[in-house]
This record gives C-alpha cells, structure tokens and sequence, in this order.
C-alpha cells in the first residue's frame, strides 16, 4: 500500500513539473497568434526582421477534442457531428492531411498553405488566395476557427457541411489542382503514411470519399477558440477583463451600430455571426462601378506608388467577375450577398471580406458608417452610423477583445504537426521523367 501511494505521489509530482514545463513553454510562443513578421517600417534603412525560420520552430501537441468537449467559455456545446463522432485517430489522421502537401496534384500544396495557422488560420499577407503553380483565386482565404458551429460554407454558402466541403479546394484547378476525385484517392492509397491510418480510424475503411471528408472535418472542427476577455467580461462576470474603450464599443456594437444584428450575441454564448448571407455593397462596388483610373499599389511591405490601373491590366488576367449567392441559386436578388462571418479571433484573420479588400478592421468600420454602398439589394439593416472618431475606435477596440485565450495552444498543436513532403515510396506526379526527386 505504501509502495502505491508512493508512486501515485511521484506520478502527481512529475504531473506536475510537466504540466508546469508546458505552460512556460506555451509562454516563450505568446506571439505564436501573429505572423513571425508584419513587415511594419520594412521602408525604414534600419529595418530588422523578426521573421521565425520555419525550420526553427518546435510543436507541442494539444487534446484538441477538449474543446469539442468542453467548450471555451462564451461557445455553445457541439451539436453537428452526430454523423461524423469525433475520436483521436480521427483529428490525428485530419491533421496530418491538412498539412499533407502531396494532396494537391503536384505534391507542392496543403491546406495550411492557404489557411495559415499563426495566420489566423487564414491569410494575412494576400488579398486573394493562391494556389498551386502561383494560379491566383478570387477570393480571401477565410479562417476556420469555430467552423463548427458554420451551417454554410464558403464565402457563398454552396456548402453546408465540412465532409463535402474539402472536395472544392481539392478539385479546383486554382487552387490544389487535382484532375478527380479518383486521381486522389488512388494517390493517397499509395502513400504508405496512409495504409494504416485511415483503418484505424475508421474501423477498417481505407481511404475514401467519406473517410477522407471526414478525417479533415474532424480536425477543423476542434478549432474551437473563445474564453476571450469579452467573454470573461460578459459571461464570466470580470468587470476588469475589458477596457473602458473596449466596454464602449460594445455598447455601440449592440446599439447605435447595430452591428449584433448580423454578428449576434446570445444570451448565453456569442458565435459573432448569424449563418445568413447579407448584401453590404461592397460587392456590388467592385463588379459594377468604374474603377478609378489610378491606383495605390503595394510594390514592397510598406511601399505604395500610385500606379495607372492601365498598366496592371496590360500584364493581368481580366479579373472574373463575382455575383456572390447569386452565382449558387441565380436569383437576381441574392446578387451580391455574402455569408457573415464569425468576429471571433477577427484582428487575427486579415485581410476582411470576401475578396480581401479591406486591409485592417478600421476600414471596414469606416465602410459601414458610410452605410456600405447604396444598390437595388442593399440589406435594409446596412445604413449610415454617423459614428464619431472615437466611436469608431471604440468599436475596433471591442473586436479587438474577442481573440480566445487558447489560440497559441492550437497554434503550437500545428506546429507539431507532420508536414507531408514526397518520399522515395510514394506515388510522385513527376516519377518517370528527367526531373530530380529530392
């Protein structure tokens, strides 16, 4: 009996010096949340990177199911995945293919590479996606935290639930580039990273249609992250979470701006969206007003030069246009509408909107109180705010205050991921030609 209760002691005590090395490790990655450089003052002669060196970086790996199963404070528990029960072989196996670079057709492009995870699980450093081979999309990497509780997909909703959804990415040719859905299950059969895995996961099925869908559905669905200093402030009851800005604004978010409206706050949990599609006319402006003649463009970090839009073009793809939902149901009265997104981890994820266009969140204020842009569909709810200088502040102050407090911890979980780079085993989209395989 002594002998037990000895070991039980030791267990707990280096329990302890564990759990304590993890949480002062977690602390040296606090910064884990932003990207390793913003560029800001790259104008400057005396410019210094803090660029992390990718090579550098070191993982530690989360239970992310605990947020599955315990909610951060200020989420509602899980209700969608009766269909698809989340287990630990799952997420692994999910994960795993999320930063698998061999799933796209020329074994150069995962899906972290669009959804960045210091990133905000978007992408802060381009407007528009790109995918394999540099071939540009239309469209802002959205985030996919607390894309668990999203009951549509894609900026324009053609998807309703994670298992079909990874299809798009994987097919389309701007993006993973794929030639079919067979092309890529016969390639991932063939890896032997995979020959077990899919098994185990899923009581010994091998990789298909379903499974692959649901192996990365579940790991984006533990993406879970809230227990921000709003919600330690509203649900938790801290009267010291939140700064007087940060309480201002949220008050005007919840009445003179009327931004709950769309981003609502309930009772009990806040998911900052409401699962419907809104017309603001942001995109109405791009697709059918003139565009100026000039414009300010970016041709280094922090270097602007006002450019003749003319030259651009001689040198550019004629950019597609973009109808919104209208391009789903082709109702002339979904032209333009796009689906809310969640504010949650908002100041992680810019780029804002659906095609990036808004670079920090004090433009995006700036464009609701001018009343987004007047057209025939133009939602009833977006009109002028007359909010003030400060107002504004405030208001960005408050969405500033909505960033979880476990970000860092899913942050460094992806770090520990394992990258998918070609081996000499696998199925190799150059195999049998003149080019060297490294």
């Amino acid at each position: 009996m002594k002998n037990n209760m000895a070991l039980i002691s030791l267990f707990i005590f280096y329990s302890f010096i564990l759990s304590n090395n993890a949480a002062a490790r977690l602390d040296n990655y606090s910064n884990l949340s932003v990207p390793g450089d913003n560029k800001q003052g790259y104008e400057s002669l005396d410019y210094v990177t803090n660029a992390k060196a990718v090579e550098k970086r070191t993982g530690l790996t989360t239970n992310l199911i605990t947020f599955i199963e315990n909610p951060p404070l200020g989420l509602p528990s899980i209700s969608n995945v009766k269909n698809n029960p989340i287990t630990e072989a799952k997420v692994m196996l999910g994960r795993k293919l999320f930063f698998d670079r061999r799933l796209s057709f020329n074994d150069t492009f995962s899906c972290a590479m669009c959804h960045i995870p210091e990133q905000g699980f978007s992408s802060n450093e381009i407007s528009t996606a790109v995918g394999v081979e540099g071939r540009s999309g239309r469209r802002n990497s959205p985030t996919i935290y607390n894309i668990a509780y999203a009951t549509s997909l894609f900026h324009d909703a053609r998807e309703d639930n994670l298992e079909q959804q990874i299809w798009g990415p994987l097919l389309a040719e701007n993006e993973m580039g794929n030639p079919s859905i067979g092309a890529v299950l016969s390639k991932i059969r063939k890896i032997p990273d995979y020959q077990l895995l899919f098994e185990a996961a899923f009581n010994g099925k091998g990789p298909g249609m379903s499974t692959l869908g649901m192996a990365l559905a579940a790991y984006q669905r533990t993406l879970i992250s809230a227990n921000s200093a709003f919600d330690r402030w509203y649900y938790g009851k801290d009267e010291y979470a939140l700064s007087t800005s940060a309480i201002n604004g949220f008050k005007l978010f919840t009445g003179k701006a009327a931004c709950s409206s769309c981003h609502i706050i309930n009772k009990d949990y806040a998911l900052f969206m409401d699962n419907q599609l809104h017309n603001t006319g942001h995109g109405y402006r791009q697709s059918m007003l003139a565009r100026p003649k000039t414009g300010n463009i970016q041709v280094a970090p922090g270097e602007f030069r006002n450019i003749n839009l003319d030259f651009i073009d001689e040198v550019s793809e004629p950019e597609a246009a973009d109808l919104g939902y209208y391009e789903v149901t082709q109702n002339p009265d979904d032209r333009w509408k796009y689906r809310t997104p969640s504010l949650r981890n908002i100041v992680l994820s810019a780029p804002y909107f659906h095609d990036g266009f808004f670079h920090n969140l004090y433009e995006v204020v700036d464009f609701y109180n001018k009343g987004g842009i007047v057209n025939d569909n133009l939602d009833p709810r977006i009109k002028p705010l007359n909010l003030t200088p400060q107002e504004e502040y405030d208001l960005v102050s408050f969405m500033e205050s909505l960033t979880g407090d476990n970000v860092n911890k899913i942050v460094l979980d992806s770090f520990a991921a394992p990258i998918g780079d070609t081996g000499a085993n696998d199925p190799n989209w150059i195999r049998g030609t003149n080019v060297e395989v490294k």
